[in-house]
């Protein structure tokens, strides 16, 4: 069951960067998002053919990750999702249009490079166990969200460009992670009682990919295709895979190079984090 866990996962990556770089074309083309008006940016949104495009491509690799979820770690199932970073650059060149440049290239390297490691190192072994503590799970949603809606806040207070482009693809990403967290124990529940719907993680489920829809609509029309994706593709991953552990108990290891290698990981994708944002304005 873990080996198609894995395979689910690969399918959901690429059919999700897929609709991600869907979305950015839609998104360049729409009205502003405004997050004082989600109800307005959200319909804006929708009007764009593209982003509805890609909304549905994203649908379909949701539900992939969804199925990947019930039958695999939450830790093996976020690193594996990360392998679509390294496609991320090449299809948006080749099939989007979007120009990549040395910085944003760097940063896909260096992000790639953590990941991989990471992957190394925290997702061997376990089950699809999705048991957890109730404090632990509320410790951990509740400071992601805090992060994330400051991260949201800084994005959307200053001068739009591509720093709050960076900022509101993190935000989208820690929001994103927190869903994926709240679904995990939601597939240990859901499938023997219906009932079970009425979590109180479905709510932070819905909440939490609203303000991800919000954050990376702005996101994409403020800071560029790559640098967003990117960052909220790897802070989405990032934040599942700690959750994985902190709250669903995946092993992550314990030897010196396990550690050493998951230092490496965090201090590529800090770096990647730092070069991405090119100085230079955003261009539909």
């Amino acid at each position: 069951m873990v080996q198609l866990g894995i395979l689910l996962a690969l399918a959901s990556a690429f059919v999700a960067n897929l609709g991600l770089l869907c979305k950015y074309r839609g998104a360049i083309a729409a009205p502003a998002v405004e997050m004082s008006h989600p109800l307005r940016s959200a319909v804006g949104l929708f009007r764009s053919r593209w982003w509805l495009i890609g909304f549905g491509v994203a649908t379909v690799g949701w539900t992939l990750h969804v199925a990947a979820l019930s039958v695999a770690p939450l830790s093996l199932v976020e690193t594996t999702l990360s392998g679509g970073i390294l496609l991320l650059a090449w299809a948006a060149e080749r099939w989007f249009g979007v120009k990549v440049g040395a910085r944003e290239w760097i940063g896909v390297a260096l992000c790639a490079i953590g990941l991989v490691l990471l992957a190394a190192t925290s997702a061997g072994g376990g089950g699809a166990s999705s048991g957890y503590s109730v404090e632990a799970m509320i410790t951990f949603e509740a400071a992601a969200v805090g992060i994330g809606a400051a991260l949201l806040l800084s994005g959307t207070a200053g001068v739009p460009g591509r720093a709050s482009g960076a900022a509101l693809g993190l935000a989208a990403g820690l929001m994103l992670g927190v869903a994926n967290v709240a679904v995990k124990a939601l597939t240990g529940t859901v499938p023997g009682d219906a009932l079970a719907i009425l979590s109180p993680w479905t709510l932070t489920a819905v909440v939490a990919g609203v303000g991800a829809f919000l954050a990376l609509g702005r996101g994409l029309q403020t800071g560029g295709a790559i640098p967003v994706i990117t960052l909220s593709s790897v802070s989405a991953n990032l934040l599942s895979v700690a959750g994985g552990i902190a709250v669903f108990g995946d092993p992550m290891g314990t030897d010196p190079l396990a550690i050493a290698a998951r230092s490496v990981a965090f201090a590529a994708v800090i770096a990647a984090a730092i070069v991405l944002p090119a100085p230079r304005a955003a261009t539909a």
